[in-house]
């Protein structure tokens, strides 16, 4: 029997459109350093990350609703627009203030469109008898910029300044507009006969309850990395940003290529459960380390746990969502990890202030252990 396709032209397309986009994002892993020149302080770095999230939270009900009642494309091309605009505003900054905290917003908004309407697109495109394996391929459109994202941003800082980061990111987030430009949306069987009954029934649905805390608990931690790595270099000297990103981001793609069809074949909660192990690990390794090797074995294994789970919750969700509901469901999925960075981000800024990082990378392992052990609990009979 001949299995259906992954690679379409669509999925192709979302795919190249999500890889300029997340890698336009994925120089911003160099932020904290511009706001650290500026004057910034850890717990303000914190702030500013969390302000982002927090516009793209609290943008996720209406995204969602616009997604399942007037489809994806929209969605899609406006946010582009959107980001272009937000990152070509940096290059007017040089100072924080509440023009920086203005476009901070602006861009928060654009990437919670962005992430939110590319992942939904895909899992449109992606057949259901091979659901987690083509969002595992798809998600490596998501995991590449982290590497590109970290080695692009030491290879331009090495030679010219902050602006010239600015500048790649917008140049990026154009391409990823142009490619958006011939997507259309995809017929969705189903949606017919059942009509969306909104992004609030999809948050309480009972099924999907243990997915959101567990991915909660998952976001919380990973804020830790995403937003403090580059400090974390700077001020212990080890490593880099590029070289860290690229183990985690080289080891999640290697699986996802390899290892990509494992969930659908044993079972996606019998591959997440080791996932999250690895990734409690690398955060006890992190928070330990004391050598260039130990923190590149740590981004290897973030890159072993997050390679596995994050397509495995988003094929949990997708598999138990309504599909009517898909795009308000994949809006409170997506939101889960900007909650991550506004609650992440001030208060691991708080705690390296207060008792440095190895306290807080150990804590953050601590998130995700816990957040692991409730959810088997709690879905456990599923």
């Amino acid at each position: 029997m001949t299995r259906a396709p992954l690679l379409t032209r669509p999925f192709l397309l979302c795919a190249l459109a999500n890889l300029f986009q997340g890698t336009s994002f994925n120089v911003f892993l160099h932020f904290p350093g511009f706001l650290n020149a500026l004057g910034a302080s850890d717990v303000e770095i914190g702030f500013l990350f969390g302000l982002t999230g927090a516009v793209a939270i609290l943008a996720r009900p209406p995204i969602g609703r616009a997604m399942d009642t007037r489809g994806r494309r929209g969605v899609i091309l406006a946010g582009n627009a959107l980001n272009v605009l937000a990152i070509a505003l940096y290059l007017s900054i040089d100072r924080v203030g509440p023009g920086l905290y203005a476009i901070r917003i602006l861009h928060g908004l654009s990437e919670a469109m962005l992430f939110t309407a590319l992942f939904t697109f895909a899992a449109d495109c992606v057949p259901a008898a091979r659901r987690t394996e083509g969002l595992a391929l798809f998600g490596v459109s998501g995991m590449l910029p982290i590497a590109l994202g970290g080695v692009l941003g030491d290879l331009i800082l090495r030679h010219a300044e902050y602006q010239a980061l600015f500048l790649v990111a917008a140049g990026l987030a154009v391409l990823s507009l142009l490619l958006s430009l011939p997507l259309r949306d995809v017929a969705r069987s189903g949606s017919e006969e059942e009509p969306s009954r909104g992004f609030w029934a999809a948050l309480v649905q009972r099924d999907l309850l243990p997915i959101w805390w567990v991915t909660a608990t998952f976001a919380l931690a990973l804020a830790s990395v995403f937003t403090f790595l580059k400090r974390y270099v700077d001020e212990t000297g080890l490593a880099s940003v590029g070289g860290f990103f690229s183990a985690y981001a080289g080891v999640a793609i290697a699986l996802r290529l390899t290892l990509g069809w494992l969930p659908d074949r044993v079972g996606p909660k019998r591959v997440l459960l080791p996932a999250l192990g690895a990734v409690v690990a690398a955060f006890c390794l992190l928070a330990s380390a004391d050598s260039d090797r130990a923190v590149i074995a740590a981004g290897m294994l973030f890159g072993l746990g997050h390679g596995f789970a994050f397509p495995v919750l988003f094929g949990i969700l997708v598999t138990r969502a309504r599909t009517a509901d898909r795009g308000s469901a994949m809006g409170i999925f997506t939101a889960l990890f900007d909650l991550g960075s506004v609650l992440g981000g001030p208060s691991i800024g708080v705690l390296i202030t207060a008792a440095g990082f190895g306290a807080a990378f150990g804590a953050a392992g601590g998130i995700v252990a816990l957040g692991a052990v409730v959810f088997f609990v709690w879905d456990g009979r599923r």
